[in-house]
């Protein structure tokens, strides 16, 4: 009796055109879907080190523009402004900087977001065309035993768990990068708050010492 195999490559070749394109397009998705999912936990990584650096008072490249505009700020002066205000004035360059570097670091996060949300619906695509050809076979041949309508299931359900297998990492690692990413954003405001605060001091110790 001559069985049917059910790996991926075979389910492949056994599909039809249309089938065949389907896989191709989630396949590709899978992959891009963990190339992005790698890339943002090497940018994450990397970051929290120039955070932990910068807070520990050594300077990363990657982190290095934020201070650099807290510098700036810190450098020019306004007649007639309190404390307080330069302060507030000198966090708001860092978080613009900050956002910077966060948008950078997020890099192709919403992609996942994409894949998520439009994988399973391209696998449902493929699901709907492969039952559509197991009707057409049972309506050409006249036959509706099992051995006519099995290939067009198969390449419905294998185009089902194409799309899920490109879906569900994509939803997990969205769920998750989001989470760390929210977490190191949240690490970088302590980081300016901390540094407004520094350069703030010296401004003003500065100030006292030329008076």
């Amino acid at each position: 009796m001559e069985t049917l195999s059910i790996s991926p490559l075979s389910l492949f070749e056994q599909a039809g055109p249309v089938g065949k394109a389907v896989m191709a397009i989630l396949l590709l998705a899978s992959v891009w879907c963990w190339v992005l999912i790698i890339e943002a936990l090497v940018s994450v990584s990397r970051l929290k080190k120039a955070v932990r650096l910068a807070r520990s008072g050594g300077i990363h490249p990657l982190v290095a523009p934020l201070l650099d505009a807290g510098q700036k700020a810190a450098a020019t002066t306004i007649p007639g402004e309190s404390v307080g205000e330069a302060r507030i004035r000198i966090a708001e360059a860092m978080h613009r900087a900050a956002q910077t570097i966060m948008k950078k670091t997020e890099g192709g996060l919403p992609n996942l977001a994409v894949i998520s949300s439009v994988a399973p619906f391209v696998g449902l695509f493929g699901t709907v065309w492969g039952i559509m050809t197991s009707f057409t076979g049972i309506a050409a041949s006249k036959d509706t035993s099992l051995a006519v309508v099995a290939p067009g299931i198969a390449e419905a359900l294998a185009a089902t768990a194409y799309g899920l297998a490109a879906a569900i990492p994509a939803t997990l690692g969205y769920n998750r990068i989001g989470a760390m990413l929210a977490g190191l954003g949240q690490t970088l405001s302590h980081l300016v708050e901390e540094r407004a605060v520094m350069l703030i001091s010296r401004s003003s110790q500065k100030s006292k010492e030329v008076a």
